[in-house]
């Protein structure tokens, strides 16, 4: 199954090749493209302002570039004389083709990550309002693990033993900390809610509360935004 980072390559690469062949339609076409062809063109202008935002977030120049592709006058008509929207289209969705092929974007993995952690993270919180705090313990623990491992990339730590076998949360925290990754104020934070998450895992539910289990949240939240973006 492709990673979401394959499955956001793909998308822009398939985007490319719809609209060139969407321009050169437009271009070389005596009369107005019809229907379907105008469904076409909405559908790819729609699809390169979701990849955008996933990828730049709501204020980028490439987002400027499309707002003002879209404000263009009779933006759904095209025909030899009037195409040079659609080439415009093609061209910022090839600038964003570029900055994934070339490496530019070399963190655009990492924003991918981001968004699947705030996916889990607003799944532990709902798990929270509905009185499931042992579940939702369980869940950020694996975020945060999975969030250290990450890190761990960035900063050439090792999260796998002399044995080959995958290190546990608490000696990587150990390392990232020595690698400067964060200071031992979070080191220790880590630990703590490490340990809250074992008692979770272990069945140990009276050793916290919901309130801890909030404020773990809170600090996954601020954790993955700190280090991970």
């Amino acid at each position: 199954m492709p990673t979401p980072s394959q499955q956001i390559t793909q998308e822009v690469d398939d985007l490319v090749t719809l609209g060139e062949k969407l321009a050169r339609d437009a271009a070389q076409s005596r009369n107005h493209l019809g229907p379907d062809r105008v469904q076409e063109l909405s559908t790819i202008a729609a699809r390169i302002g979701q990849v955008i935002r996933r990828l730049y977030g709501d204020s980028s120049q490439y987002q400027d570039n499309l707002e003002r592709v879209l404000d263009e006058k009779n933006f759904s008509s095209m025909h030899g004389n009037h195409w040079l929207h659609v080439a415009l289209l093609v061209g910022i969705v090839k600038g964003v083709q570029s900055d994934i092929h070339s490496g530019l974007l070399n963190d655009f993995r990492a924003l991918v990550q981001a968004e699947i952690f705030a996916d889990f993270l607003e799944m532990a919180e709902h798990l929270l309002d509905l009185g499931f705090k042992d579940a939702a313990a369980v869940l950020l623990g694996g975020v945060l693990e999975d969030s250290l491992r990450k890190l761990a990339s960035k900063h050439s730590v090792a999260v796998n033993g002399s044995n080959g076998k995958p290190l546990t949360l608490d000696p990587i925290n150990v390392a990232l900390a020595k690698a400067s990754a964060y200071g031992p104020l979070v080191q220790k934070q880590v630990t703590s809610w490490a340990n809250l998450r074992n008692d979770a895992a272990h069945g140990h539910y009276s050793k916290y509360d919901e309130g801890q289990v909030r404020q773990m949240l809170q600090f996954v939240q601020k954790f993955c935004s700190d280090f991970l973006t």
